[in-house]
């Protein structure tokens, strides 16, 4: 694993919390993509450098952000993670706790659409 992607303990330990109380849209989602249901390995609350992405996958190189209305304040921060992450190879795709909770169908099509996005690429 590259140097940059080393997580330091506490990135790691806060990554342990995370899993252990899940939003509802992240506990919709990740029951959708876990197992490789979508023909991936996804991760969730993966610690990768400083920052803990909702899901990734890092044979596909693809992470997956749940936001909040949160997210609206620190959308700074958000371009500053995800312009790290895309360093590291990522393709970082958001959706927003609603569209989760009541589209579900339509996320897991992006998400499958991103997918194939990204094995188009190899």
């Amino acid at each position: 694993m590259p140097r940059s992607q080393r997580s330091n303990p506490n990135t790691k330990h806060n990554a342990i919390e995370l899993r252990k109380e899940p939003t509802p849209a992240e506990a919709k989602l990740w029951s959708r993509i876990r197992n490789d249901q979508l023909g991936v390995t996804f991760r969730r609350q993966h610690a990768i450098g400083n920052y803990i992405p909702d899901f990734c996958s890092p044979i596909a190189k693809l992470i997956i952000e749940l936001d909040g209305s949160q997210h609206l304040e620190q959308e700074e921060y958000d371009e500053e993670r995800t312009k790290y992450l895309e360093t590291l190879g990522y393709k970082v795709i958001r959706f927003w706790n609603n569209d989760v909770l009541n589209n579900i169908e339509g996320v897991i099509l992006a998400i499958i659409y991103a997918l194939e996005d990204e094995n188009s690429k190899d």
